[in-house]
């Protein structure tokens, strides 16, 4: 039984309720941590607020020597964290394992960008009354930040938002996901091995409707930033006030296969962008539109592909399909498609479920009313969809509310443009799936697929504000 506790002021303390923390596959209770009092959350505020004053006055090079510290502690400790990865999300060992690569990198890209946070000087005398005006501007930290994190990526997308908040000055608060705090324990002992001073860093734990709307209300606080539904980011936007938001809500991410030089390689990055980590992830793919022409030798060689994927136990080093995070979600996962099945969707292979492990599931027959095409399912599903034109393929992949990512196949260079013009996302991944990301790349969506922009130099910019300073020569 691992035991988590919170983290306030630099000091690790208990609580008096816990949560538990259950592993997908067995159903076994590994851990559990303490649900933040009220007096818990004033107290890491109170933290956080004093440990603002330590860390804006923090200079670049002990910001680097901190961040760079933390990456090299996950290096180290590498196979123990993708362990406690796979142990409490379920998340299959090869996947957990590249999370874990992954959050070296944005730790070392943050301690980078932390030496690298540069004003502009402004030509004040452009104007006509700016004659004798020496202007420069610098960014400045926000202050408090509040990082509401998801249980999908417990290690890299905590990075992706206490990495930038330190490197730029702040302090935090952060509340993990309750179904995977253990990981978020893990990388806060890091920061507390790396020197980080007390109050900069703050770790507490609870829901989101007692601790979390708590947090966000608080005027002390200066900004939110959140990774999760659609749901819950409207009413962190209606309740953060006058408070800067960030918000990345995910996505019914679409691909559409144009054209190809080899369709066999193209439907394997197909199938790990729909079924990695069980399609829980804000960037899956969900929708495949297909060029009619490809469409047969396409999905022939998709669903053999897929029938081929290994599922099972997540601590195996070749298990492909792992458990959903937990048995409500697996139902939900059914109902939809069930619902799908029933509105005349045609379930080529999967459509079922084992324990916790919903199998990976093709659809064709669908149609844009259904939700496990209009909203995102979160789920091992993905629909294969046929198209008459490339014209009819654009209008068919930006027929949704989200505008995260999408994917374009194509080896012609005007339909490229044509699909950059026409798609309305945040990032056009060409002759690849809309499942890739790298880390320092800027980050996020638009329509309802979120506000702001993550990756560390464009994270950074979000939560610093402009200061400016003009002088009279």
């Amino acid at each position: 039984m691992i035991e988590g506790k919170l983290f306030i002021n630099g000091k690790w303390t208990g609580g008096k309720g816990f949560i538990n923390v259950t592993n997908p596959f067995s159903n076994e209770v590994i851990g559990k941590v303490p649900v933040a009092s009220g007096d818990d959350i004033e107290h890491s505020l109170i933290s956080a607020l004093a440990g603002f004053d330590i860390s804006k006055k923090l200079t670049a090079n002990e910001r680097f020597r901190i961040l760079n510290e933390v990456s090299k502690n996950i290096e180290k400790n590498a196979d123990e964290v993708a362990h406690l990865i796979t142990l409490e999300s379920g998340k299959p060992i090869r996947y957990a394992k590249g999370e874990v690569m992954r959050a070296v990198e944005t730790f070392r890209f943050a301690a980078i960008e932390a030496t690298e946070i540069y004003g502009e000087v402004i030509p004040m005398n452009a104007a006509k009354n700016g004659k004798g005006y020496f202007g420069f501007y610098q960014r400045v930290p926000k202050g408090v930040i509040v990082a509401i994190t998801p249980f999908n990526f417990p290690l890299n997308l905590v990075a992706h938002k206490i990495a930038p908040a330190i490197a730029a000055g702040n302090s935090v608060v952060l509340k993990p996901a309750s179904a995977t705090p253990l990981t978020a324990v893990k990388l806060v002992k890091f920061f507390e091995i790396a020197g980080l001073p007390p109050g900069i860093l703050n770790l507490i734990f609870g829901s989101g409707s007692k601790v979390g709307i708590r947090l966000i209300q608080d005027e002390r606080v200066n900004m939110v930033t959140f990774t999760g539904s659609l749901p819950v980011g409207e009413i962190i936007k209606k309740e953060a006030g006058f408070k800067t938001v960030t918000l990345e809500l995910g996505n019914n991410s679409a691909v559409i296969v144009e054209d190809v030089e080899d369709l066999s390689s193209v439907v394997d990055r197909l199938i790990i962008g729909a079924f990695a980590y069980s399609g829980q992830v804000c960037i899956s793919v969900q929708r495949i539109y297909v060029n009619q022409k490809l469409f047969d030798d396409f999905l022939s060689v998709f669903i053999q592909k897929t029938k081929n994927l290994k599922i099972g136990n997540p601590t195996e080093p070749d298990t492909d399909i792992g458990p959903m995070i937990s048995p409500a979600e697996a139902t939900r996962a059914m109902a939809w498609i069930e619902e799908a099945k029933s509105q005349g969707a045609k379930v080529l292979t999967g459509g079922e479920r084992k324990d916790n492990i919903v199998l990976p599931t093709v659809l064709t027959n669908v149609s844009r009313e259904m939700r496990v095409m209009k909203n995102e399912v979160f789920a091992p599903v993905v629909s294969i969809i046929p198209y008459n034109n490339f014209e009819e393929g654009i209008k068919m992949a930006e027929d949704t509310k989200y505008g995260l990512q999408a994917g374009v196949y194509t080896t012609d260079i005007n339909k490229l443009f044509k699909s950059i013009e026409q798609i309305n996302v945040g990032g056009i991944i060409v002759n690849d799936y809309p499942t890739f990301r790298v880390d320092h790349m800027p980050y996020g969506g638009v329509k309802k697929s979120g506000i702001g922009r993550e990756g560390l130099k464009y994270a950074i910019e979000e939560m610093t504000d402009i200061k400016l300073v003009v002088i009279k020569k």
